[in-house]
């Protein structure tokens, strides 16, 4: 299995808020940017993989600023670590208010953990990280102690 790198499997999708994404004060529900970041980070562990993959878990999800009807949001997702069928993948969310003359804003930030799996149901080995920057070599090595924190969480809940 050949090895791929960050750039190969990113991707950045925007959405505009709706009313139906929001509460009657005109917040955008926190569970619609999570689907929103959810279905970056698939498609990002799609991209790699090339096989069906699912959510497993989300680290470090962070809210930074509220976000509301008529608002631009924007997830741009990456690979950051790869284990033997497990992918984790950077969201990182990014809000524009076009009432407003700025630039986008951070609004979210999260860690999913992506599991490929076979056609029948089953965890199967995925292509490694190819890193080929500095901020690749640190994400990933974060990516990975976080990995081993959880590998480490399960064996002790086994006991």
């Amino acid at each position: 299995m050949k090895s791929k790198t960050v750039e190969q499997s990113k991707v950045n999708i925007g959405s505009l808020m709706q009313p139906e994404h929001a509460n009657i004060a005109g917040n955008v529900h926190g569970g619609e940017i999570m689907k929103l970041m959810d279905n970056a980070a698939g498609i990002v562990a799609f991209r790699h993989a090339r096989m069906n993959t699912v959510t497993a878990r989300v680290d470090e999800l962070e809210f930074h600023l509220p976000i509301h009807i008529g608002n631009l949001v924007m997830c741009d997702a990456k690979i950051t670590f790869v284990g033997k069928s497990s992918m984790e993948i950077l969201v990182t969310v990014f809000v524009e208010d076009f009432d407003k003359e700025e630039p986008p804003q951070l609004a979210l930030t999260a860690f999913f953990t992506m599991v490929a799996l076979d056609k029948n149901g089953n965890t199967t080995p995925v292509p490694s990280l190819e890193i080929t920057t500095d901020e690749e070599r640190r994400l990933f090595e974060e990516g990975r102690q976080r990995y081993l924190g959880y590998k480490e969480k399960q064996g002790q809940k086994k006991k």
